[in-house]
């Protein structure tokens, strides 16, 4: 049997005739593992996730290796595909939906010495650290356009699941909404999934033939935009740009750009300087905006949204600032007062606009 020394001996002559340094044969790519909620192609939110992931690549060519797992299910599945992702090698993990924080804080604890990144979660351990977008940032910019595109007033959110992520992104598209038309009104229909197609194109046609000119949606697909082009209304991508699914009722999109913060944590976790922590980032680091612009949209609108995202960067302006009642006009936010980042997380009330209540 020949010894693993020979072999290894060998393999550094064999490097070293062919002009090639020992570095060179020992060095192994940092492997970096994804776990997606949806499937790539989606167009929504594990489509981003995933351009994401090709960003790490082309940042670190050579010095990386990207692998994920799609279309994996918020529970015990999940737990198997991240424990997997360990045993194949993976030195960091990105779990990627808001359902899988507990099964990621378990692996966790198991694999010490493996750095774990949850997306969206609130859970932390010394090698698992969570992060996040400020998704709402995108959606009250998406409400703004609507407040000044809409002839109705009367627009329609095509909703996920009721947590405080999803209810944010609603009252702040509300709060755009508003800005430019008091009178607007949204009304929202859950579907109890981030990914079902057929489910979100019916309550796509629900919001529509209830009035809606308008619509937004938290959930992954496609099929909003679809809807909206084949009964000649608008609608915004989410998550990334859906104008090829509906060139004319796509108004713009709310787009995420993952790879702000991946290429960073990757470069920070393979030089040793990764220490974990909760990210939340948004306009101000590139990490969220509303583009892909309708070419329709008149230059005042353009001008208006610019101003207006300009001053969300700047902090001169806040969305969550009082005064804010809910829709049964209690007040919630005293006048002068902004909701603090705990406040945003724990959201669980619908702000003066949206229509209905919360599910329970």
């Amino acid at each position: 049997m020949i010894s693993r020394r020979l072999v290894i001996k060998s393999a550094v002559a064999a490097c070293m005739a062919l002009g090639v340094g020992v570095s060179a044969y020992a060095a192994e790519p940092f492997k970096v593992g994804f776990v997606y909620v949806g499937p790539v192609g989606d167009a929504g939110w594990s489509f981003a996730h995933d351009q994401g992931r090709q960003a790490i690549e082309k940042a670190l060519p050579g010095k990386v290796k990207t692998t994920y797992v799609e279309s994996v299910p918020e529970g015990a599945d999940a737990e198997r595909v991240i424990r997997k992702l360990v045993q194949d090698g993976n030195q960091l993990i990105f779990t990627t939906s808001f359902g899988y924080m507990n099964a990621t804080q378990k692996v966790a604890k198991q694999f010490p010495k493996v750095t774990f990144l949850h997306a969206t979660g609130f859970k932390t351990e010394k090698n698992m650290g969570t992060y996040d977008v400020r998704t709402y940032e995108g959606a009250y910019l998406a409400g703004y356009v609507a407040g000044l595109t809409s002839k109705t007033g009367k627009m329609g959110v095509v909703a996920s699941v009721p947590i405080p992520e999803v209810i944010r992104n609603i009252n702040a598209f509300t709060l755009g909404a508003r800005a430019n038309n008091p009178k607007a009104t949204v009304k929202v229909i859950w579907i109890n999934s981030w990914y079902d197609p057929g489910k979100e194109r019916q309550a796509a046609e629900t919001l529509i033939s209830q009035g809606a000119d308008t619509l937004m949606q938290n959930t992954d697909s496609a099929a909003v935009v679809q809807t909206a082009q084949d009964k000649k209304v608008h609608a915004f991508g989410w998550d990334s740009d859906m104008s090829k699914f509906g060139a004319d009722a796509h108004l713009a999109a709310s787009q995420i750009n993952w790879g702000v913060y991946y290429t960073k944590v990757t470069k920070d976790v393979m030089a040793g300087q990764y220490k974990s922590g909760q990210i939340w980032w948004g306009l101000k680091e590139g990490m969220i905006d509303l583009g892909a612009l309708n070419k329709n949209l008149s230059d005042d609108v353009k001008k208006k949204l610019a101003a207006r995202k300009a001053e969300l960067v700047s902090g001169k302006s806040a969305i969550f600032k009082g005064p804010l009642k809910d829709n049964t006009g209690a007040m919630k936010v005293a006048a002068g007062k902004t909701m603090s980042d705990d406040e945003l997380h724990g959201f669980n009330w619908y702000v003066e606009g949206v229509d209905g209540a919360i599910p329970k």
